[in-house]
C-alpha cells in the first residue's frame, strides 16, 4: 500500500517533550534498556525493554511441567516474574516487550506492538526531527532514512489506556498527545481546513479509535479470574484436602458458602462495570459531520475522529464526543456531567484570542473548549456558517478519558492495618510451619502411617491459617458501606472506609460546600465624582445611568427554552435591578477570564448615538484599569472592609465608544477597549453559611479533628468564613504569608503580618445611612491587633495560591512549618489545592476532603478520603459521594470508619484467637493419639466462629465522636499483648483442665493403641468443652462498644447468637443429653463425676474473668501506656507533624510577625523589621 504523503492539510507539531533521562552506558557510550517516562510527575515510569530469549523460554516451559503447572499460576498472579524467566534484557529499540514501574513501586507489564509501514502513517511521527541534536541525532534525516529497516514502523506501547510511542530522533518512548499542547491558538483558529479520508484513516492508526471502551469481561472470564485468587486457591486446596480427610461435612458447608460468596462477587464486579460502561458509553456510538480538505461535510462515526477533524455543532445541540476548540461561532454547554455545575456556560472561537504567539493549553484555554460528555445546549453563529471546532484530544486522553482511568486506575492505599495485617497471616504460616513439623514429628514418634501423618501436617495448616479470615476481615466494612449508603453516602472503594477511622484533618472546599452555592446581593455602593456614596440595598431605585445599565447588560446570562440561565451571580445581579424601561442591545461580548479576572460587553443603548463598555470583576484588576480621577481615595480601605466581614466584592466600570463602529467593534483587539475605564461603584455580594456548617465544624473541633479550608476565592472573604464556621476560634490570631517573587536586586521575600479580626457585623438597616458615617461604623467594627502581643501557639497561617507558589519554590524548607499551622489557604487553583493535600500526607496526616466542584476533583482523589458533594462524572473518582448537600457526611463517614476499623480489629483478633487455640488443643491432643472429632471441628469452625464472626460486625457506630482514636496498627504493642496474653490465659486454662482431669482420682482413661486414632475420649472431650466456651466469651470481649462502636448489648443478633451458643455450650457440659453427645463423638461423662463437670465450669468462669480483666481493664489503661512507653524508651513522635509541632511550640518568635523573611542563596533566611502603621 503506497505512503500518503499528508500535504493538503496542516501538520500538527509534534508535542515538546520534558527532559528524559535516558541512561546510557559509560562504558561504550550505547543506550541501556532503561529510561524514565514523564519524570517529576505522578505518572513517572521506569521503564526497561526486554526481548524473547529461545533458551529461557525453553526452560520455563520446562519447569511448568515438572511443576504440573503450578508455576503457570504463580506466574498468573506475578506477571513480572514471568517477563524476566522467558526474556532478556535489550535496548528499548529492540524490545517487544516493556517492564514499567510506577511512582508507586507496582510493576506492569506491556507489550510493544507494530503498525507495519503499508498503513501509510503520518511522516512526522516516524522521521527523525532533523532541528533537534539529541538521542537519534546521528541518523540521516533525508529520505535514506525511511528506507532504514523498521524505521517506518509505528511502535508503540498501551499502559492505563495511554498510548507511548517510539520516537526515532530521541530514540526513546514518549507519550502519544493530540493537540492540547505546543500548538499555537492563531494556528488552531486558521491552519485546520480538514482531512481527506485517506489521512483521518492514517492519524487513526496512531491515534486509535475515539472511543473509552470500558471492557466487560464474560462471566467465565471472571470466574476463572477470582478462582484464580490465591484466597480461592488456598481455600480450594483447603477443602480437596477436607474431603481427603473425610471432613466431609465443613467441607460441603464451606463450599457452598463460598459459592455463594463467590457468585455474589461476580454479580457485584460485573455489575461496576457494566454500570462504568454505561455511563461512558453515551459518547461513543454517535455521528459526527467533518469537514473534508476539499471543504465538502460527510458524516461519519464519532469513533473515527482524530486530532485534527474539524466537526460541524449542530445548531440544535449534541453530546460532544471528544475535547474540541471552537473556531467559528458560540456555543451553550451544559458541563455539569464533568464539574457539577447546573449553570451553562458560554463557549466562544479562539479566533477572538489576542496573542498570536500563545499556545493552546486546554488548562488554559477551557472557554475554547467543548468537553467530551458535555451537553451542546444549542450555537449561535453569523452570516449562516456553520459552528464549527477542531478536535485536539479523542479516546481516553480526553477530560472524561482521563476521569474514567481514575476509577480504573486508582492511587494505591498506603494504609497501615492493611499492610500489618499481612504481616501478622505470615507470621501465623510461621507458626503453621513450626506446628506442623512438631505434629509430624509426634506422629512419626507415634507410628502413625504416613498417609495419615501427611493429613495431620496440612491439617495444622488450615488450622492455624483459616481460610475464611480474609472474608471475615471485611465483615465490618460490608455493614458499614451499607449503613453509609442509607445515609446517602455512596462509596466505590470500601477499604477507604477504614481508613476513614484514622482520619487526623479534613479539608473543605468554600463555596457550595461550607457555605451556600449561590450570592445574595447585599447593596451596591455608587461612586458620584471621586466619593463612594451610600450604600443601597435596592438598586432598582438608582437613578438611570451607567451604574444600573452595568448592571443590567455586564453578564453574560442566556435565554434557554424561554427561561434566563446562567451564573447565579449574574441572575441575582440582573433581577436586583427589576429590569429598565429602555433596552439594551449587546454588541459583543468578552467573557470572563480568571487570567484578566474580569469581563466586559460592548453595548448601544436603543436611541443612542454611540457604543459604550461595561466592565466588571475584581475590583484590584478593575481599578488598575480605571482613570486615577475616577478612582476614590478610600478605595482600598473601603474594599478591605468589605472583604473582611466576608462579603464578596465586585467592581463595576464604564466607558464611552463615540467613534466605535460595528464592524469596528467586532474587530478591535480587548486589550485596547479594556482601559481608560470609569469607575462606577461596587457591587457587594453575601455568601452565607450553609446552616449544618458550624455545628460540624463544632463536632470536628471537639474530636480533636483539625480543620483546612482549601478555597480559590479571595483571602480576607476565606478568613472571616473561617472565623464564622468554627475554624478559627474568637480568640486565635490569624497570620497571613504574603509572598513576593525575586526582582532585580532583591530576593523572593516573605511578609508575615496580622489579619484584622473584626468583632460586629454590618446589618441591612444599618446600610442606608450617609456612608461617611457607615465608614465609621466599619472602623469601629473591628479591632486591631496590638503588635507587640506575644504569639501563642493558638494561631493560625492564612496563605493564598500566589504566595504558596513563591514559597514552594523559594523557600521550600517552610513549606512544613506553613502546612502545619495553616488553616486558610485561598486563591488556590486545583493543582495547588493537590500539592497541600500531599504536603499533609507528608508529614504523617490521614487526611480527608469535602468538596463539590470538578476543581477539587484532584484533590478528592489525593485525599486519604475525599467526599464529593456533587454527583457530576468528576466525582466519580472520588472514593465517597454524597447525595446529602452539606458536610454533615463528614462526621457520619468518620464514626462508620471507626466502627469498621474497631470492628477489623476485632475480628481479626478473633479469628488469630480462634486459630491459636485450635491449634493449641490439636497439639495437645495429638500427645495422647487423639483429635477432635468431624462434628466438633463443624461446631467450632462454622456454628460457633462463622456465624459469630459474621454478626459481630453488625453493631453499629457510636452516635458521637470523641478525641480519642481507634489503634490502626495490628502490630503495636496494644494489640500485641492483647492478642499473646490472651493465647497464654486460653491455653493456660486448656493445661490446667486437662492436668485437673489426670490428677483426678477415681477417673479411668483407656490409652489410645499407637498408629490409632479416636476423638471419643475424656481429652477431647475436656478440651472440647473448655475451648468452646472461649470461643463465645471471647468473641463477646473483643465486640468492644463506646466510644467507637454502640454498646455490645444493642448488637441483638450477636447477643441472641452467644447466648444461644453459650446455652448449648453449658447443656453440653452439666446436662449432656445422649443423642447431643453420640452425634458431637463427645465422650459421656458418668454422672458420679458430677463435680468434674462442675469444676471444668469454674476454670471456664476464672478463664472469663482473667480474659475480661485483661481486656477491659488493663489493655485501655493508662498505666500500661506509661509502661510500655518506658520500656520502648520513645524519645519522639513517630509522627512528622508532632515533631514539627514540638521544634514550633520551642520557637515563640516564629512566624516573624511585622517582619519580612528574604531568601538567601545559602538556604539562611534574614529577617528585617518592617513596622506596619
Amino acid at each position: 500500500m503506497p505512503v500518503h504523503k499528508i500535504t493538503n492539510s496542516y501538520v500538527p507539531p509534534v508535542r515538546k517533550e520534558p527532559e528524559y533521562h535516558l541512561l546510557v552506558d559509560p562504558n561504550s557510550g550505547s543506550h541501556c534498556n532503561t529510561t524514565v517516562l514523564n519524570p517529576g510527575t505522578d505518572d513517572e515510569l521506569h521503564c526497561t525493554g526486554y526481548r524473547w530469549n529461545a533458551g529461557k523460554l525453553f526452560l520455563y516451559y520446562t519447569a511448568c511441567f515438572i511443576t504440573l503447572g503450578i508455576l503457570v499460576l504463580v506466574m498468573h498472579w506475578k506477571p513480572d516474574w514471568k517477563l524476566v524467566l522467558t526474556q532478556s534484557p535489550c535496548k528499548l529499540e529492540k524490545a517487544n516487550t516493556v517492564l514499567l514501574k510506577d511512582c508507586y513501586d507496582r510493576l506492569h507489564v506491556s507489550h510493544v506492538r507494530k503498525v507495519p509501514p503499508e498503513e501509510g502513517l503520518p511522516n512526522e511521527y516516524l522521521k527523525p526531527d532533523c532541528r533537534e541534536n539529541g538521542y537519534g541525532s546521528g541518523a540521516e534525516c533525508d529520505d535514506s532514512f525511511l528506507n532504514k529497516q523498521d524505521a517506518r514502523v509505528f511502535r508503540y506501547f498501551v499502559h492505563v489506556n495511554y498510548r507511548y510511542y517510539w520516537n526515532y530522533s530521541k530514540q526513546i518512548f514518549i507519550p502519544l498527545w493530540g493537540l492540547d499542547d505546543e500548538t499555537r491558538c492563531i494556528d488552531l483558529a486558521e491552519n485546520f481546513r480538514g482531512y481527506s479520508a485517506e489521512e483521518q484513516n492514517a492519524r487513526l492508526k496512531i491515534f486509535g479509535e475515539n472511543s473509552i471502551e470500558i471492557e466487560v469481561p464474560s462471566r467465565l472470564r471472571l470466574l476463572i479470574d477470582e478462582v484464580l485468587n490465591p484466597f480461592y486457591i488456598f481455600q480450594l486446596l483447603s477443602t480437596i484436602y477436607w474431603f481427603v480427610d473425610e471432613y466431609t461435612s465443613y467441607a460441603s458447608c464451606i463450599v457452598v458458602i463460598s459459592a455463594i460468596s463467590l457468585a455474589i462477587s461476580l454479580y457485584e464486579t460485573r455489575k461496576q462495570r457494566v454500570t462504568l460502561r454505561d455511563m461512558v458509553s453515551s459518547s461513543n456510538s454517535t455521528e459526527v459531520t467533518v469537514i473534508r480538505d476539499t471543504g465538502e461535510s460527510e458524516t461519519i462515526s464519532a469513533s473515527l475522529l482524530v486530532p485534527g477533524d474539524v466537526i460541524v455543532i449542530p445548531p440544535i445541540g449534541c453530546i460532544m464526543s471528544c475535547d474540541a476548540v471552537l473556531t467559528a461561532g458560540n456555543a451553550i454547554v451544559s458541563e455539569g456531567i464533568l464539574t457539577g455545575e447546573s449553570v451553562p456556560v458560554t463557549k466562544i472561537p479562539i479566533s477572538h484570542h489576542d496573542n498570536e504567539e500563545e499556545v493552546y493549553h486546554i488548562d488554559f484555554h477551557r472557554r475554547f473548549t467543548l468537553f467530551a460528555g458535555t451537553h451542546v445546549i444549542q450555537t449561535r453563529y453569523y452570516e449562516k456558517t456553520d459552528v464549527t471546532a477542531v478536535v485536539v484530544r479523542t479516546g481516553f486522553s480526553t477530560l472524561k478519558g482521563e476521569l474514567v482511568n481514575a476509577i480504573l486506575f486508582p492511587k494505591p492505599m498506603d494504609f497501615k492495618f492493611y499492610q500489618d495485617a499481612f504481616k501478622f497471616v505470615l507470621v501465623m504460616a510461621s507458626i503453621a510451619v513450626c506446628g506442623m513439623v512438631y505434629g509430624i514429628y509426634a506422629q512419626i514418634i507415634d507410628g502413625q502411617e504416613t498417609e495419615e501423618v501427611i493429613l495431620r501436617g496440612i491439617d495444622i495448616i488450615t488450622i492455624v491459617v483459616p481460610p475464611s479470615l480474609p472474608a471475615a476481615m471485611t465483615v465490618g466494612t460490608i455493614y458499614a458501606q451499607n449503613r453509609l449508603k442509607h445515609a446517602g453516602l455512596f462509596c466505590i472503594s470500601p477499604p477507604r472506609i477504614n481508613v476513614s477511622g484514622k482520619l487526623k484533618l479534613f479539608c473543605f472546599d468554600k463555596t457550595g460546600t461550607l457555605t451556600e452555592e449561590g450570592l445574595d446581593l447585599w447593596g451596591v455602593v455608587p461612586v458620584e465624582g471621586d466619593r463612594f456614596q451610600s450604600v443601597v440595598t435596592a438598586p432598582d431605585v438608582l437613578p438611570r445611568g451607567p451604574l444600573l445599565a452595568s448592571m443590567a447588560s455586564c453578564h453574560s446570562l442566556t435565554k434557554i427554552d424561554g427561561e434566563l440561565t446562567g451564573d447565579p451571580m449574574d441572575l441575582k445581579m440582573f433581577a436586583a435591578t427589576k429590569w429598565v424601561p429602555y433596552e439594551i442591545g449587546i454588541v459583543r461580548q468578552f467573557h470572563f477570564s480568571s487570567s484578566l479576572q474580569m469581563m466586559s460587553v460592548i453595548t448601544r443603548t436603543l436611541g443612542s448615538r454611540h457604543m459604550d463598555l461595561y466592565a466588571k470583576g475584581a475590583p484590584e484588576k478593575l481599578m488598575s484599569l480605571c482613570l486615577d480621577s475616577s478612582v476614590p481615595d478610600d478605595f482600598h480601605e473601603v474594599l478591605e472592609r468589605f472583604t473582611i466581614q466576608g462579603f464578596r466584592v465586585i467592581a463595576l466600570a464604564h466607558k464611552k465608544l463615540k467613534k466605535l463602529q460595528w464592524h469596528q467593534a467586532q474587530r478591535a483587539k480587548r486589550g485596547e477597549l479594556e482601559r481608560e475605564l470609569s469607575f462606577l461603584g461596587l457591587l457587594v455580594m453575601q455568601n452565607t453559611l450553609k446552616p449544618e456548617t458550624t455545628p460540624v465544624i463544632s463536632e470536628l473541633r471537639k474530636a480533636v479533628i483539625r480543620t483546612v479550608m482549601l478555597t480559590g476565592d479571595n483571602m480576607h472573604t476565606a478568613i472571616s468564613v473561617a472565623r464564622d464556621c468554627g475554624m478559627v476560634e474568637p480568640e486565635h490570631y490569624v497570620i497571613m504569608a504574603v509572598a513576593s517573587p525575586p526582582e532585580e536586586n532583591k530576593p523572593a521575600s516573605i511578609h508575615w503580618e496580622y489579619a484584622i479580626t473584626p468583632t460586629a457585623e454590618l446589618s441591612d438597616s444599618e446600610s442606608s445611612d450617609t456612608f461617611v458615617a457607615e465608614k465609621e461604623k466599619l472602623h469601629n467594627s473591628y479591632q486591631e491587633i496590638v503588635l507587640e502581643q506575644v504569639i501563642a501557639p493558638c494561631y493560625h497561617i492564612a496563605i493564598n495560591g500566589r504566595s504558596w507558589t513563591i514559597i514552594r519554590e523559594h523557600f521550600p524548607e517552610l513549606i512544613p512549618k506553613v502546612v502545619m499551622k495553616g488553616t486558610v489557604f485561598a486563591r488556590m487553583s486545583p493543582e495547588q489545592k493537590v500539592q497541600v493535600v500531599e504536603e499533609l500526607q507528608d508529614l504523617g496526616y490521614i487526611v480527608g476532603m469535602c468538596g463539590d466542584g470538578a476543581n477539587d476533583c484532584g484533590a478528592l482523589k489525593t485525599a486519604h478520603a475525599g467526599i464529593s458533594l456533587s454527583e457530576a462524572e468528576a466525582s466519580v473518582a472520588s472514593p465517597f459521594t454524597s447525595k446529602v448537600p452539606n458536610i454533615t457526611c463528614v462526621p457520619i463517614l468518620m464514626r462508620e470508619g471507626r466502627c469498621a476499623l474497631v470492628t477489623s480489629f476485632g475480628v481479626f483478633k478473633y479469628m488469630a484467637l480462634y486459630s491459636m487455640i485450635q491449634f493449641i488443643s490439636v497439639l495437645i491432643l495429638y500427645a495422647y493419639n487423639t483429635n477432635f472429632g468431624d462434628m466438633e471441628f463443624l461446631y467450632i469452625d462454622l456454628v460457633i466462629t462463622t456465624t459469630v464472626a459474621v454478626f459481630m460486625g453488625y453493631t453499629k457506630s457510636y452516635h458521637k465522636l470523641v478525641a480519642k482514636r481507634p489503634y490502626g496498627s495490628l502490630v503495636g504493642i496494644p494489640t500485641l499483648f492483647s492478642v499473646i496474653s490472651q493465647i497464654v490465659v486460653q491455653a493456660g486454662a486448656q493445661i490446667g483442665v486437662l492436668l485437673y482431669l489426670i490428677s483426678r482420682p477415681g477417673i479411668t482413661r483407656d490409652p489410645v493403641p499407637k498408629g490409632e486414632f479416636d476423638p471419643v475420649t475424656w481429652e477431647s472431650t475436656a478440651i472440647f468443652t473448655v475451648s468452646s466456651f472461649q470461643y463465645i466469651f471471647l468473641a463477646a470481649l473483643f465486640s468492644k462498644g463506646p466510644p467507637f462502636r454502640k454498646p455490645f448489648y444493642t448488637n441483638y443478633l450477636l447477643l441472641a447468637c452467644l447466648l444461644l451458643l453459650g446455652s448449648f455450650s453449658l447443656v453440653v457440659l452439666i446436662w449432656p443429653v445422649e443423642k447431643i453427645s453420640d452425634f458431637m463423638e463427645l465422650y459421656r461423662i458418668p454422672d458420679e463425676f458430677m463435680s468434674f463437670r462442675w469444676m471444668m465450669l469454674c476454670f471456664v468462669v476464672g478463664n472469663f474473668l482473667i480474659s475480661f480483666i485483661i481486656e477491659v481493664f488493663i489493655i485501655d489503661s493508662k498505666l500500661l501506656k506509661k509502661i510500655f512507653r518506658l520500656c520502648c524508651k520513645k524519645r519522639r513522635p513517630k509522627n512528622r507533624y508532632k515533631v514539627i509541632e514540638q521544634e514550633l511550640n520551642a520557637l515563640p518568635d516564629w512566624p516573624p510577625v511585622n517582619e519580612v523573611t528574604y531568601a538567601q542563596s545559602n538556604d539562611q533566611d534574614h529577617t528585617a523589621d518592617d513596622s506596619i502603621s
